[in-house]
């Protein structure tokens, strides 16, 4: 007797969900193997657990970098059948890169992760569980901060507090470590700003989301790519992009100064009227003027960010250029 029932293994599989995991790479040749070594392993563990399908792949996208980061990439992406390489034609910053990998991915769900592998890939088990909960986003959020210095934690922490004070949604202790659905990155491609900030966009999608907690690792090889400087860059990227506090804070001040001037006022004239003596020394005319003048200069220069966003923003160049992938 010919059996017509369709095989019920094959049809669990293939209602299994896809995974694609985007790494944004830059000069990373030191720690790119051990990476690759490890991400495909979990890549691997959750298809034979049968938590996603084998058509899940591991993106690396290589952020213009200078060493040999995109030869290994090329190679890897070879030998290997999991992972897909996507070369930027010049350095355009993590955040551009990290969503150049996200808009080439066409799985059921994507989660980026950085190079260095200081986020616990563990945890990834658990963001694909939440998936098929019904979770289009999950956040990957430090449960300590043991591993920085003391420097690192507290301006991390300033920062965060401030950017909840200037009323910018963002979720505190997370950085690019997350899971998005398919339904989430094509919400996010409607975003068509210049000035990328995903840790303050993606809150904005507004789709149902959890936390998963984890605890940061030591960096395995190499040297970070996120230096003091970057990282203030950053900071002001994320201020400036979803909070026009600043700009309130330049009619606070200057409401400020014109109270002191006025009170200055009263001061020169009270002691021209009543006291008939003469304005004391050249210090009561220079520091006024030098405070004044520093406030405009400082008020200037905010003024200038915001304007320099708008014009960015209004040539409406592409965001990125990919060279060349190493799929089809």
């Amino acid at each position: 007797m010919i059996n017509n029932s369709p095989d019920l293994a094959s049809t669990s599989v293939s209602t299994l969900p896809s995974l694609a995991i985007v790494v944004p790479c830059f000069n990373e040749e030191e720690v790119l193997k051990l990476t690759v070594d490890v991400l495909s392993a979990k890549l691997a563990q959750l298809i034979e657990s049968h938590k996603i399908n084998e058509h899940s792949y591991i993106y690396f996208v290589d952020d213009g970098s200078s060493d040999n980061t995109w030869a290994l990439i090329d190679d890897f992406s070879c030998n290997h059948q999991l992972i897909r390489g996507i070369k930027l034609s010049r350095n355009k910053g993590h955040q551009l890169a990290l969503l150049a990998g996200l808009f080439s991915t066409n799985e059921d769900m994507v989660i980026s992760i950085d190079a260095d592998l200081q986020d616990d890939t563990d945890v990834i088990d658990q963001m694909v569980d939440r998936y098929g909960s019904g979770d289009d986003i999950v956040y990957g959020v430090r449960s300590t901060r043991d591993t920085d210095s003391k420097f690192k934690r507290l301006t991390a922490e300033s920062y965060y507090s401030l950017l909840d004070k200037m009323g910018v949604e963002i979720v505190y202790n997370h950085a690019d470590f997350r899971l998005m659905s398919k339904r989430a990155i094509n919400s996010l491609r409607e975003f068509p700003e210049s000035n990328v900030f995903l840790r303050g966009l993606i809150p904005q999608l507004g789709f149902r989301s959890s936390i998963v907690s984890y605890s940061r690792l030591a960096r395995q090889a190499g040297e970070t790519k996120y230096p003091v400087s970057k990282m203030l860059k950053l900071a002001w990227e994320g201020v400036t992009s979803f909070s026009v506090m600043p700009l309130r804070l330049i009619t606070s001040m200057g409401l400020i100064v014109s109270l002191i001037s006025l009170s200055l006022t009263f001061w020169v004239l009270y002691l021209k009227i009543f006291t008939q003596s003469a304005i004391p020394g050249w210090s009561s005319i220079l520091l006024p003027i030098l405070f004044i003048g520093g406030v405009q200069l400082i008020s200037l220069g905010i003024i200038g960010e915001y304007i320099a966003k708008i014009f960015t923003e209004t040539k409406a160049r592409p965001k990125y250029i990919i060279e060349k992938k190493t799929y089809k």
